[in-house]
């Protein structure tokens, strides 16, 4: 089942028939009411010369006293679908709460393969970390974030330091919703096209890399997810346990893997307390 196919199947029938000839997380972010609390003041900023290595930033409508902490959020879609226009829902929700928010796109299979969409990442997290103080971030304190595909990046750059090196001292932490971050041998198609001609995979897990010196994480689960199973963030909060980082792992019962991400939206979100579950996480690590 596509990623178009399981959004449509998560939302009411009234929502589900316009999604029938659109994009349908484009025409969901369109549609769905936002936090007014945040708004976006960038969209479409470069950060390296392809088309799609472009971002938007979103910040909150009330003014503060001090830089505020950056949370880069990355969405998912299999490595091979997704736009950041997609997801202001997002960016509106996490700004309501007293953040800077980077949303990048990033390069797409099958036009790369892995690990070009890491490199993307990691080009994203070094714009912000020079560029963000002009939008009232503070470059000391950033966030990863991701969900699905978008979450496997946002690990890969929090523990794996090949990608950010001195870069990523600024990360104070880690937030995955339903990441894919222990999948190796690659028997699906989604990763056999993303990773299938890496020739060493476990070079390619977060698990493989994950351990003492990692950011703190937040690590967020659907227990409905059949798409990306929960195992996945176990074993990954299972190995930074080890290396004595501290990890929260939280299971909504009810949420399936679209429907975690869902449920950041205003109208869903009495479905699961993701986004003051994320908030809190932020506020703490930032401090």
């Amino acid at each position: 089942m596509t990623l178009f196919h399981r959004i449509a199947r998560s939302l009411p029938a009234s929502l589900s028939l316009l999604f029938s000839a659109c994009s349908p997380l484009t025409t969901f972010d369109r549609l769905v009411p936002k936090d007014g609390g945040g708004r976006r003041v960038a969209r479409t900023l470069a950060y390296g010369p392809d088309a799609r290595q472009t971002l938007d930033i979103y910040v909150p409508r009330a003014a503060g006293s001090g830089a505020r902490p950056v949370v880069i959020f990355f969405y998912g879609g299999s490595w091979n679908s997704g736009t950041r226009t997609g997801y202001a829902f997002v960016g509106r929700a996490l700004a309501a709460q007293g953040f800077t928010v980077v949303i990048p796109d990033y390069r797409l299979v099958p036009a790369i393969r892995y690990p070009a969409f890491v490199e993307d990442g990691a080009a994203a997290v070094r714009w912000t970390r020079a560029h963000i103080a002009r939008y009232g971030g503070d470059p000391s304190r950033l966030v990863l974030m991701g969900h699905s595909a978008g979450a496997y990046i946002a690990a890969m750059l929090a523990v794996d330091d090949r990608w950010l090196g001195r870069d990523r001292q600024a990360v104070r932490g880690l937030v995955g919703l339903a990441g894919p971050y222990d999948f190796a041998p690659f028997d699906v198609d989604v990763s056999r096209a993303a990773f299938g001609t890496w020739p060493r995979p476990m070079e390619t897990q977060p698990v493989h890399w994950a351990g003492a010196g990692d950011p703190p994480a937040l690590l967020l689960v659907g227990g409905e997810d059949k798409t990306v199973l929960p195992r996945n963030s176990e074993a990954l909060a299972a190995r930074l346990r080890e290396g004595g980082v501290p990890v929260t792992l939280c299971s909504y019962p009810k949420l399936s893997h679209v429907g975690l991400i869902l449920s950041v939206a205003r109208p869903f979100r009495g479905r699961a307390p993701v986004v003051a579950d994320v908030a809190s996480f932020v506020r703490q690590v930032t401090r």
